[in-house]
């Protein structure tokens, strides 16, 4: 028949004569750490961005993230597809309209392998600019080291 023996052997000693499914047991990304996989995902949920803005306002903090790993990471979470605002759901409220250069700041809690981490969000919901800062501990301290990393980025 063409067929290698140990395939025949491995078949010979299965229970079920279902095609099993191949590929890791535990999907895990080989591009991102945990802890970058646990931001994209606080970051999506924070933000509610798509796919392309997150990429963009993720990839200064995540600079070897690329579409293609971001887009699987999210499908792994099952976030890849933002929910939607019509029937049964409960309605989405849309942000206030603010003139360009106003900034809503955000901390959302992460938790990884590691530990527990915080994310610091920056969102210009006019330009849909964003500045991201993840560190270990929510203080003074690191709330002010944001604020100066966000007063950098932003371009005006």
């Amino acid at each position: 028949m063409g067929i290698n023996p140990k395939t025949v052997a491995k078949w010979r000693k299965r229970v079920t004569v279902e095609d099993m499914k191949t590929g890791p047991t535990e999907p895990r990304s080989t591009v991102l750490t945990q802890a970058e996989e646990a931001v994209v995902v606080a970051f999506r949920r924070q933000t509610l961005l798509p796919l392309d803005d997150c990429l963009y306002a993720l990839q200064p903090s995540i600079p070897h993230l690329t579409r293609s790993a971001l887009h699987r990471c999210l499908q792994r979470h099952g976030i890849s597809r933002l929910p939607d605002v019509e029937g049964d759901k409960r309605k989405r409220q849309k942000f206030r309209r603010y003139p360009i250069g106003f900034l809503h700041i955000d901390i959302a809690e992460v938790q990884t392998a590691e530990g527990k981490l915080y994310l610091f969000v920056g969102i210009d919901r006019t330009s849909n600019f964003v500045v991201t800062q993840l560190v270990a501990t929510a203080d003074r301290k690191s709330a002010w080291e944001f604020l100066q990393h966000m007063l950098e980025a932003v371009l005006y």
